[in-house]
């Protein structure tokens, strides 16, 4: 598989740089799926000018895929259905992937069946490959459909990957984008690095999920030497579970970060300054103090607050609020409220919930 597998206006899209949140999952008290919470918070998304959703991944909770829940392909089901209900033709629609080859290739095969676009891959299941190991695993996925590759940091399941894996990664032709999400520059510059080295550079789309440094991603030009020149690279867009909250809000602040760029002049101070008050809310949806314990219960208190989330329940009756969260995301709130978007929830709340 290869972009041009793509549909065209998906993959011109996927270039441009798009909000993409990463999906939560609505459940009831009883921790059960909650069809009409999950559908809302869909439309939420669309209707505050996101490019496309990633459902069945991290935010969405990796336990969905186990046989006590069997919440895999339901989730993706009903994100499927929302987005096909929506007039745009350039959504783009991904789906987490993740475990062994066999569990892998099959979610792949399960995704591109509801009309998915790429698979979100995940290789923490894969945690003592070697590289050829790793890179064999993609191809299998990659020949049921594109692939984007997936920086997991290691604090929430991720493995350290280097300069030498992501080099020949990207020389795969199934490989459509890479989220680079390790919470680290080092790591963050291995894999640009090897998207500049490879050529494929307006080719391969690159999204933050680097919850503690969105803007400044978006804002900085990476600049490698490169046989015929140096060889610029910068994320086009987010691909993010902080993005899953106050989606409206992110997508004025990525047309203001494309503007911004675009120019090719000096970054505004004003927006050097957001940057820092997106990563300061961050920690508190994401619990940064506590090593991220409660970033998934952090996600859902803030669209709990908005009332498109009914609770804060997740899977896991372990997985909650840490002590102290719920008075940090009071603090943020209190901070930035420019950052948030609960009037515009305010207004279509029960058209979303209808």
């Amino acid at each position: 598989m290869s972009a041009a597998q793509l549909p065209v206006a998906v993959h011109r899209a996927l270039m441009q740089g798009q909000v993409i949140p990463a999906h939560p999952l609505a459940l009831t008290a009883t921790r059960r799926l909650d069809e009409r919470r999950q559908r809302a918070l869909s439309r939420y998304y669309l209707a505050a000018g996101a490019g496309g959703l990633a459902v069945g991944v991290h935010t969405t909770q990796f336990a969905i895929r186990e046989p006590r829940f069997g919440l895999y392909r339901p989730v993706l089901e009903l994100a499927a259905e929302t987005m096909a209900a929506h007039s745009r033709a350039d959504l783009i629609r991904v789906a987490g992937v993740c475990g062994p080859t066999a569990q892998a290739v099959a979610e792949a095969s399960l995704a591109r069946d509801l009309g998915y676009h790429a698979g979100l891959l995940s290789l923490s299941a894969l945690r003592d490959a070697g590289t050829e190991a790793l890179l064999e695993h993609c191809r299998q996925v990659g020949a049921v459909m594109p692939v984007i590759g997936f920086y997991l940091q290691p604090a929430v399941g991720g493995r350290v990957l280097d300069y030498g894996f992501w080099r020949r990664f990207v020389d795969l032709d199934c490989v459509v984008a890479v989220k680079v999400a390790p919470f680290n520059r080092y790591q963050t510059l291995d894999v640009l690095r090897a998207v500049a080295d490879s050529g494929r550079s307006a080719e391969i789309a690159l999204y933050t999920g680097n919850d503690d440094n969105i803007a400044l991603d978006l804002l900085t030009v990476h600049r490698f030497p490169g046989p015929a020149g140096p060889v610029d690279v910068r994320f086009v867009g987010g691909l993010l579970g902080h993005w899953a909250v106050w989606t409206h809000a992110a997508v004025a602040l990525l047309a203001e970060c494309h503007r911004a760029a675009a120019m090719g002049s000096c970054v505004p101070a004003g927006l050097l300054t957001r940057a820092i008050e997106v990563t300061d809310a961050n920690a508190a949806f994401f619990d940064a103090a506590n090593r991220f314990a409660g970033c998934i219960a952090g996600l859902h208190e803030v669209l709990r607050r908005q009332g498109l989330m009914a609770g804060t329940w997740c899977l896991d009756p372990d997985e909650q609020l840490s002590p102290g969260q719920a008075a940090e995301i009071d603090r943020v709130y209190a901070a930035y409220p420019h950052l948030n978007d609960d009037a515009f929830v305010a207004a279509h709340l029960d058209s979303w919930l209808a």
